[in-house]
């Protein structure tokens, strides 16, 4: 098969690494890449929001299925686009992508078809939204509607806090995403991550993970797009498993087939394990990053025929297979990540660290110049490991980062630490 593949970041490169080890490919390009995935794929300098370049590109190399990475696209309607050309694309259309370009959406359908939630209000005006926060009080979670690139969220502890987060999203911190404000209960718990592969009627599940997503050791600093995760969570106990499948993520999958905009792709359900047990905080509909890169380490089924039946509504036949050992990765980011970064560090040592026995090193924000590989993004390198448990993988991580030497990066130094002493506690 000719497969193109969209995006450029760490969870891209592990997709690229694992589609790239399919026996059905043949010929295989990521657009636009980065300098890991460039060993994995041919690179193309493709302008991914415009949509008729790649519809053109497609035609021009015969690209028999495209695999779309971040959630921009698919927000803005590439899959609709690309089926309108006949062209086979994984991920879902424009409307089913609602599930994460508008959290009033999400909230609306979890109301409409009983799935357990956080209580919830919309706001289009910043004094109603205030209103409603001084009569909550806090902790209280205000959120931008829309796509934030994983920051138009603050769990706010203290009123003033959630006002000030209210002022924020209503000046325009985040564009047209923040022109609409949702503000739901805070749920206490432990937040876990379930991802389950749909094909607009039937949903399997993938194996879980749990992603860290504070900067800081000892889950303090600011949120961020993901700082590292481990899989299989110990979080997640088989009945957990099946009330999530059962209460969410099947009536998710049956509501939006019932509403006419069946979902195809990966649904990513962000839950909190609350004392009534699992309720939905957001959904994402793609892989998550960084929970995309240790399940790929534990697929053991070749992700392409997953794709195509995930396509083609035939995932009732379909059964994916699992490494039993744990994987964790942690990630390596520029000083100063989630806020302002210097571009352009040289990083060295990553041959080095790529011999740590069970590592694999996924690019997430690089770029390869003059035989030197330079960062170029906030989140830069995702350093994962296998291991027979998850303390096992989490040694080993940090072994290969420190044979990393980038003195502009930073990472966090205790990736898994709940699976890490539950292990403890069980020896």
């Amino acid at each position: 098969m000719h497969i193109l593949l969209l995006g450029s970041g760490g969870r891209e490169h592990a997709l690229a690494w694992k589609i790239a080890a399919s026996p059905l490919v043949t010929k295989f390009w990521c657009a636009p890449g980065n300098a890991g995935i460039a060993r994995e794929a041919e690179c193309v300098a493709l302008d991914v929001a415009d949509h008729a370049a790649v519809i053109e590109f497609c035609k021009t190399n015969a690209v028999e299925l495209v695999v779309v990475g971040p959630e921009t696209p698919l927000a803005a309607g590439i899959v609709d686009d690309l089926a309108g050309a006949g062209i086979k694309a994984f991920g879902p259309s424009k409307a089913a992508a609602q599930l994460e370009s508008s959290k009033g959406f999400t909230k609306a359908l979890c109301t409409e078809f009983g799935i357990p939630t956080g209580a919830y209000k919309r706001f289009t005006k910043a004094d109603d939204a205030r209103a409603y926060v001084q009569s909550q009080g806090a902790p209280i979670v205000i959120k931008a509607d829309g796509l934030a690139a994983g920051k138009g969220v603050v769990v706010a502890k203290t009123v003033r806090e959630a006002e000030d987060a209210i002022a924020m999203m209503f000046e325009g911190a985040f564009g047209e995403a923040g022109a609409e404000v949702v503000i739901e209960e805070f749920l206490p718990g432990r937040e876990i991550s379930f991802f389950a592969l749909c094909d607009g009627e039937t949903a399997i599940p993938l194996a879980s993970a749990q992603d860290h997503k504070r900067v800081f050791d000892h889950d303090v600093g600011p949120n961020t797009g993901g700082m590292g995760a481990y899989s299989p969570t110990p979080l997640v106990t088989p009945a957990i498993h099946d009330a999530i499948m059962a209460r969410i993520i099947l009536p998710t999958v049956s509501g939006m087939k019932q509403r006419g905009t069946p979902f195809r792709g990966v649904l990513y359900a962000g839950i909190m394990l609350t004392t009534q047990g699992p309720k939905l905080f957001e959904f994402n509909v793609r892989f998550g990053d960084p929970e995309c890169q240790v399940l790929m380490l534990r697929m053991m089924s070749d992700i392409v025929p997953a794709f195509l039946a995930a396509c083609d509504g035939q995932l009732k036949h379909f059964d994916l297979r699992w490494h039993p050992e744990s994987a964790l990765t942690v990630v390596m980011a520029a000083k100063g990540y989630p806020g302002d970064y210097q571009k352009g560090t040289r990083i060295e040592g990553l041959e080095e660290a790529a011999k740590v026995d069970n590592v694999e090193i996924f690019h997430a924000g690089t770029v390869a110049k003059d035989g030197a590989i330079l960062a170029n993004g906030g989140r830069v390198l995702n350093v994962c490991a296998l291991g027979a448990t998850v303390t096992e993988a989490q040694a080993r991580a940090y072994q290969a980062v420190d044979r990393i030497r980038w003195p502009d990066g930073f990472c966090r130094r205790d990736i898994g630490w709940q699976a890490v002493e539950a292990e403890k506690a069980q020896n």
